[in-house]
């Protein structure tokens, strides 16, 4: 069992990195989505993203509760890929009543997705955006937001064997 998060910006080559990490591990890999199709442009991405992937691979969308899928199907695979935390997060929040509950939905979906990956032997390698590298927010729901990807990433990051910040295509080891 290892666990490898890739973070860094949006369209630094994260995805891609991690297809090649999976790739270079086993051939029979789960890919699990947490991305919806909220829009015509989030649709564009989720099926170019659905093209770079082998064929070979088996896809499971699971756009909130990637834990219980973790649970339920990893055992059959020796690696799994989770892109992206960063949609996971989003898509819990936007589904809490408010943002105390919110905070508390993510950061047990977190702990259960640790606890999770702790019980299984397969290779993780999970995908996250950085999004508090740049200017602060100017309203409060992106700053939550911002803030409790931060929380989540560091967590994950904790957890992982290694850590690579991506950056112009580039893999930078952090951990």
């Amino acid at each position: 069992m290892s666990c490898i998060l890739i973070t860094g910006g949006a369209r630094a080559g994260k995805s891609s990195y991690a297809q090649k990490l999976a790739a270079d591990i086993d051939e029979k890999v789960l890919f699990v989505a947490t991305a919806e199709a909220r829009d015509e442009d989030m649709r564009l991405r989720i099926e170019r993203h659905k093209k770079s992937r082998p064929l070979n691979w088996d896809t499971l969308e699971s756009p909130s509760e990637v834990s219980k899928a973790i649970n339920e199907k990893a055992g059959e695979y020796p690696v799994v890929v989770i892109d992206c935390i960063t949609m996971l997060v989003s898509n819990i929040m936007l589904g809490a009543s408010d943002e105390k509950s919110a905070e508390s939905a993510v950061l047990k979906e977190i702990d259960s997705l640790i606890n999770a990956m702790k019980a299984k032997s397969a290779a993780f390698i999970l995908v996250s955006n950085e999004v508090g590298l740049g200017i602060v927010p100017d309203n409060e729901l992106s700053r939550n937001y911002r803030d409790l990807l931060g929380r989540a990433n560091q967590l994950l990051a904790s957890y992982a064997d290694e850590v690579y910040l991506l950056v112009a295509g580039i893999p930078v080891k952090v951990k």
